[in-house]
């Protein structure tokens, strides 16, 4: 029997499917999810080899989820499309309701950090144009300069102990990091209640807050 065009059309499917099967190739998806990203820096932030970091970017670019780019020297990636961060969303959607894993571990690690209902897109957008809160961006200063939150401010995690008289603890603060399961968001928002501070954590992050059409700032 002949292969049809709809047995055609999921083998591709599959293609794709199998490019997402790597737990390297889905954080590297979520680090080109806040901008442009050189192999070298992506291999840094992922904690893998040059090498395979490139390998791990030749198979999403073969499965059509990310697109390079030549600067002089170099080649910098980014996202296709809005597409690639809707499938990431899809995927960790499922997880989450299927998996009894994801939910040991959402419990265990996240739910111990913040329990309370996160931020909305929509609320920290009306909240902010009202002066009502602090929007602090806890990724690092990189990822802060290619983009932001409008009127954010930009505290890393790994310096916010130190900065803590930089911030109004009169005010709420709502903080926010790469997406809705990046660890930064959580660790700043446990940390910063142990200081006694009102401190809320976005529904997601950034790429989300973009692909919504909402106005993002650079620096």
């Amino acid at each position: 029997m002949s292969t049809g065009p709809k047995q055609a059309l999921y083998a591709e499917f599959a293609s794709v499917a199998r490019a997402l099967g790597s737990q390297h190739r889905l954080e590297i998806l979520e680090h080109l999810a806040q901008g442009e990203r050189g192999v070298d820096a992506l291999a840094e932030r992922v904690g893998l080899s040059i090498a395979n970091a490139s390998q791990h970017l030749q198979q999403l670019r073969r499965a059509g989820m990310v697109i390079p780019r030549r600067d002089g020297k170099f080649v910098l990636y980014r996202l296709a499309d809005d597409n690639v961060l809707n499938l990431l969303s899809a995927l960790s959607a499922v997880g989450e309701r299927n998996l009894a894993a994801v939910d040991r571990i959402r419990r265990d690690y996240f739910d111990d950090r913040d329990n309370m209902e996160p931020v909305s897109r929509e609320e920290l957008l009306r909240r902010t144009r009202d002066d009502l809160v602090t929007v602090l961006d806890v990724r690092p200063p990189d990822e802060f300069a290619v983009g932001h939150l409008p009127g954010a401010i930009n505290i890393p995690l790994s310096e916010l102990e130190a900065k803590l008289a930089d911030l109004d603890p009169d005010h709420e603060i709502v903080a926010y990091c790469r997406g809705p399961w990046c660890v930064l968001s959580f660790e700043a928002v446990a940390t910063l209640r142990a200081q006694g501070f009102n401190v809320r954590r976005l529904e997601d992050g950034l790429p989300e807050w973009r692909a919504a059409g909402l106005p993002v700032e650079h620096a």
